[in-house]
């Protein structure tokens, strides 16, 4: 009981003190989420993003920015930090949150993103704009995006085949990801991706999933030996984040203010994310080449056998929707529809 007086406590406190300065055309945004500062999305992205930010504002807007959980708690707890008023802003990932996010996870299922992590942000804010609005409704949402297509990254011998992965200890950031992987025959394990290094030097997991970009923060290019991509037009999965807003925080803010986090919103900031991923795609895979490790692409063959031994994740995902009176399969269609379409296919 104690516990929750005291965070409703400072959910209030750090909302009055937004309030008072909003009052005063005077604003300062709390922002906090997961990654080092000097990760690409924290420092090419949310820093830039900022300083557009307080530029446009005339220097009403302040954003401070609490890289690395600095302000306490653990990744999953980001979302519910904003929500409540703890913090302003946090970019984080709604997989993070297993279910709370159903609709969301259309875009993490098997084999649906394209290879372009920009083009699949700009059908994610579409999918958004059309299917999501009430699954965020309790904050508001400046962008959301994905990451590039998802490689595996293992220690020891490279994974050329899908019976290479029976056994393997493989973290996983969510919870279709995770089903994916266990019907794979790998042994999935959940944790965020700010744990993955320690888990490998340690032993703990065999190897992890994560796309290129991510690699080059965590340095996780020097825990492991091998990296396996898939060829085609197609991704074996991605994750879907999203940059938001605590929803009093905005509804707050004068009118010229708002518009300042307006024009800074939606399509083109997903786009931004989303290339970004893609720059640190190509440079995080040239540092394994550099590194020496090896790299193998699975060709059309093989990817078609892990294609068919993930449509049972597909089909659950699909039934368990239904379940819950929502349309699966149109979910699947529009995603689908959206990622064609900006991926110009």
């Amino acid at each position: 009981m104690y516990m929750r007086i005291a965070r409703a406590g400072l959910a209030g406190a750090a909302l009055m003190g937004f309030v008072h300065s909003a009052g005063a055309q005077d604003v300062t945004l709390k922002l906090h989420q997961m990654l080092p500062p000097q990760a690409d999305i924290p420092a090419k992205v949310l820093k830039p993003w900022a300083d557009k930010i307080e530029a446009e504002s005339g220097g009403r807007i302040k954003v401070q920015h609490f890289p690395a959980m600095q302000l306490g708690g653990k990744p999953p707890a980001l979302y519910d930090q904003v929500k409540d008023g703890v913090v302003e802003l946090t970019w984080t990932l709604s997989g993070y949150a297993p279910g709370r996010f159903a609709k969301s996870e259309t875009f993490e299922l098997p084999f649906m993103t394209a290879q372009s992590a920009e083009a699949t942000s700009a059908a994610a804010w579409e999918f958004y704009d059309k299917h999501l609005r009430d699954e965020y409704a309790d904050t508001h949402v400046l962008a959301v995006h994905v990451h590039g297509p998802g490689v595996l990254h293992m220690r020891g011998a490279a994974v050329t085949k899908l019976e290479d992965l029976k056994g393997k200890r493989l973290r996983g950031p969510s919870r279709i990801v995770n089903d994916l992987l266990g019907r794979l025959g790998a042994s999935p394990v959940g944790m965020p991706v700010t744990a993955a290094p320690e888990a490998l030097s340690k032993g703990v997991i065999d190897g992890t999933v994560i796309p290129w970009e991510v690699t080059r923060p965590l340095r996780i290019t020097e825990l492991v030996d091998t990296h396996t991509e898939f060829s085609g037009p197609r991704g074996l999965y991605t994750a879907f984040f999203v940059f938001t807003m605590n929803k009093d925080a905005y509804d707050n803010l004068p009118a010229d203010l708002k518009k300042v986090i307006d024009d800074n919103s939606g399509l083109e900031l997903s786009r931004q994310f989303g290339r970004l991923m893609d720059e640190g795609d190509a440079h995080g895979r040239e540092l394994a080449v550099k590194r020496g490790n090896e790299i193998v692409t699975l060709g059309p063959e093989e990817v078609d056998r892990w294609k068919a031994a993930s449509k049972p994740v597909v089909a659950d995902w699909v039934k368990a929707m239904d379940a819950k009176g929502y349309d699966a399969q149109g979910l699947i269609d529009d995603a689908k529809a959206m990622i064609a379409k900006y991926a110009g296919e």
